[in-house]
């Protein structure tokens, strides 16, 4: 692909944009993410963005917009958190659920999404295989396989035991 010119504006205008965007939003890795978001969709725009008068001043209005969308976005979550109290306590994890949740680690993505789906929601395995977009077949094969594998790992080693 033809540069036509969008490398030379990136670098001409990177930095006084981002001094601009850090001056509007406050925080320097919230500046770089809008105007990163912002360079992306001028570059598949840049046929028409490029033959604007001033394409610095449609990537800095759309970084704004972002910026802005951004913010309002931060605004609705904490009002949301705060109607929700604090959360409730978390209780301590014991070495079961620790050795659990290593187990599950150790297991391919979808062995272990079978495994959580059928044996932790309690899910029949014809709406894990309708869930996942999954043959039947195939969610029983994972569920052995990552039985299997879970057996071996979740197992205490009969050789310490005296």
């Amino acid at each position: 692909m033809a540069d036509d010119g969008f490398a030379s504006f990136y670098a001409s205008s990177y930095r006084r944009l981002l001094g601009q965007l850090f001056a509007v939003t406050g925080d320097l890795a919230e500046a770089e993410n809008v105007l990163q978001e912002a360079y992306a969709r001028a570059f598949v725009r840049w046929p028409r963005v490029g033959a604007y008068d001033r394409p610095e001043a449609w990537v800095r209005r759309v970084a704004i917009n972002l910026a802005a969308m951004a913010e309002r976005s931060l605004r609705r979550r904490a009002r949301a958190l705060l109607r929700l109290g604090p959360p409730p306590l978390v209780p301590e994890l014991s070495p079961e659920l620790l050795d659990l949740r290593d187990a599950l680690a150790a297991l391919p993505l979808g062995q272990r999404q079978v495994i959580v789906l059928h044996h932790l929601v309690g899910l029949p395995v014809e709406e894990v295989a309708s869930e996942l977009r999954l043959a039947t077949g195939t969610v029983k094969s994972r569920l052995a396989r990552g039985r299997a594998a879970m057996a071996s790992t979740l197992q205490p080693d009969r050789s310490e035991v005296t």
